[in-house]
């Protein structure tokens, strides 16, 4: 079994060495194309999208995956979604600016890259979670101020359950390049419906897996490799929204994520000596929390305000 895990490592390492490779290439691309815009600045971002701004509701378009829809575990362990996710508390946020401004979600909890495409987790009039926000950006032209998005983290998941080790690296190599290619096509076609002017703006992501360091030494060299892995994703995602003029809220540097050692060295966590990454993954999320409401995921309360703030952050930077 220890010998399987460590083939696993070796693949998230190796495709965190292409990832990178990926991401630079990509934005070397974008900028050889001139696709990279520049966005307008400050919060009169959120309004440059809006037609009529002293007239009739403004929207906000919240789109993704669990994360979008605050998805939480219950007493029972149980995920459902919560009022206190990123989106919700965004939209409080912003509605100091616009107190007009609505909500409007789609994302669906455990959506990927592929699924967001063409459909079969969740339920939509128009079939898919990109093609129902296509539709409600055509049907809002003029109205809607922001459109948030997080996408992908999801995506490598069908390379580790159920897959032999001996298919994991090819299987992870494939997704990278399939990832990129649906973030192109979602971010195009984003763009295409909202508008040139309309602010959008990507998250990347925190790194769960983190959590793990505390339960042996297989747990701190899975927190260790899967790190450089999300550092890969994350770097490809930032590419593609940063090619279509999105903002990035970048949440895996709000998070700590990468480390492992800190400015003033590292904290002491339930009596153990842990690394400010883990300590804020454990503080943000409920990956160390006790059964049944742990190990999970997904961000609790204050991870959930941490992320609105980063995103708050891209919007008035």
């Amino acid at each position: 079994m220890r010998r399987n895990v460590r083939l696993v490592l070796a693949a998230v390492v190796l495709a965190a060495v292409a990832l990178a490779g990926c991401s630079h290439s990509s934005t070397r691309q974008a900028k050889r194309a001139g696709a990279v815009t520049r966005p307008v600045a400050g919060l009169a971002a959120l309004l440059a999208g809006l037609k009529h701004r002293h007239h009739g509701p403004a929207f906000y378009l919240s789109l993704g995956d669990s994360l979008s829809q605050g998805i939480q575990p219950d007493l029972s362990g149980v995920n459902g979604p919560t009022a206190q996710g990123y989106p919700d508390q965004l939209e409080t946020m912003l509605q100091t600016s616009i107190p007009r401004l609505r909500l409007v979600k789609l994302g669906c909890s455990g959506e990927t890259t592929s699924t967001m495409i063409r459909g079969g987790i969740c339920g939509y009039p128009a079939h898919s979670q990109l093609a129902q926000a296509t539709q409600f950006l055509r049907a809002h032209r003029g109205k809607v101020a922001l459109v948030t998005i997080d996408i992908g983290a999801n995506d490598p998941n069908s390379c580790i359950i159920g897959k032999p080790m001996s298919r994991v690296f090819g299987c992870i190599s494939n997704q990278i390049t399939q990832t990129e290619r649906n973030i192109t096509s979602i971010m195009s076609r984003l763009r295409a419906a909202a508008g040139n002017r309309v602010l959008i703006v990507g998250m990347t992501y925190y790194v769960p897996e983190l959590g793990l360091w505390r339960q042996s030494q297989m747990g701190k060299e899975l927190a260790l490799l899967t790190e450089g892995f999300a550092a890969g994703v994350n770097h490809l995602l930032a590419a593609r929204y940063h090619r279509y003029g999105a903002r990035v809220a970048d949440v895996f540097d709000a998070f700590k994520s990468a480390d492992f050692a800190g400015a003033t060295g590292r904290t002491h966590l339930a009596h153990s000596v842990v690394p400010p990454n883990v300590l804020a993954v454990c503080s943000l999320t409920w990956m160390c929390a006790p059964r049944p409401r742990g190990p999970n995921e997904h961000a609790n309360d204050a991870g959930y305000r941490v992320i609105a703030k980063t995103f708050w952050q891209a919007i008035v930077g």
